[in-house]
């Protein structure tokens, strides 16, 4: 890293802290992911105690990604809260329209804001960056609307120097792929169902575990549509595991298993809604 670059990135980490400091007291919406888990990093070092992270359980985020929030928690030392999300009973939600991720976020980080105040804490942050803003994200008008305040965002940090703190500081999730709720595997008015994100959730639970770490199944009806990136094209299409991936996500419920050869992008679903 050039020197003027690593003075950038101290000095923002420098401002990050400063943002925190000037709440007093924070909850930190926590994932588990890699832009939260450094912004739980940072609060914890500028509010001590002062702070809590609350995790939000819900059929749309996998278990192993809340036993991986609680295990962060656990070796930070901070205080963690889990509430639950009940988006599911919302049929604004479960019928998936173009704006369903700010519908989820509203009633999420409701609930999130008021086991803050039940708590005592002053303010709710989440981990938003700078390249967040270029994609179709519906979800940030809700954080608008209840005041949710975003401090990586205010500190103009990106993805790549989330993770270059990250792994300054030995965080675990430094090099953690990024990862979306599974009800972004829909397309827009595909009904969202519990039996439908459970299987999404092991056939990409399968996947990483044959090595793919950056996958994506999207669900169009019975067809699942697999992501991958393009530089594990290759390993993918070898007959034994393209066997072995189509036998076993025909046994969790699809009827046709494909592979998208655009390989893995953030938020293809809205593809659609660009065109």
């Amino acid at each position: 890293m050039s020197e003027a670059r690593s003075t950038s990135l101290a000095n923002k980490w420098f401002n990050l802290k400063e943002i925190l400091r000037g709440y007093k007291s924070a909850a930190i919406a926590f994932s588990g992911g890699v832009d939260s888990t450094l912004l739980l990093f940072a609060a914890h070092e500028a509010l001590g105690d002062q702070m809590a992270a609350i995790t939000a359980t819900a059929p749309f985020f996998p278990e192993r990604e809340q036993k991986e929030a609680s295990e962060i928690c656990r070796q930070l030392g901070v205080k963690h809260i889990h509430c639950t999300a009940e988006a599911m009973s919302l049929p604004a939600f479960t019928e998936n329209p173009a704006d369903r991720c700010y519908i989820c976020k509203k009633h999420v980080f409701g609930r999130i804001q008021q086991i803050a105040e039940e708590n005592g804490l002053a303010v709710v942050c989440e981990g938003t960056n700078r390249d967040d803003e270029g994609d179709y994200r519906p979800g940030m008008r809700a954080i608008a609307e209840l005041k949710i305040k975003s401090p990586l965002r205010e500190a103009d940090l990106y993805k790549e120097e989330i993770r270059a703190l990250s792994r300054h500081f030995g965080l675990p999730t430094a090099d953690k792929p990024s990862f979306a709720c599974l009800a972004s595997r829909f397309p827009y008015g595909e009904t969202i169902t519990q039996e439908k994100l459970k299987r999404i959730d092991l056939a990409e639970q399968f996947l990483q575990d044959l090595g793919f770490r950056q996958v994506r199944v999207r669900i169009h009806g019975e067809v699942a549509r697999i992501e991958v990136m393009r530089e594990q094209m290759d390993d993918f299409l070898r007959r034994d595991i393209r066997t072995e991936v189509n036998d076993r996500l025909k046994e969790l419920g699809f009827s046709y298993v494909t592979v998208d050869l655009a390989g893995f992008r953030s938020g293809s679903m809205n593809e659609v809604l660009n065109r």
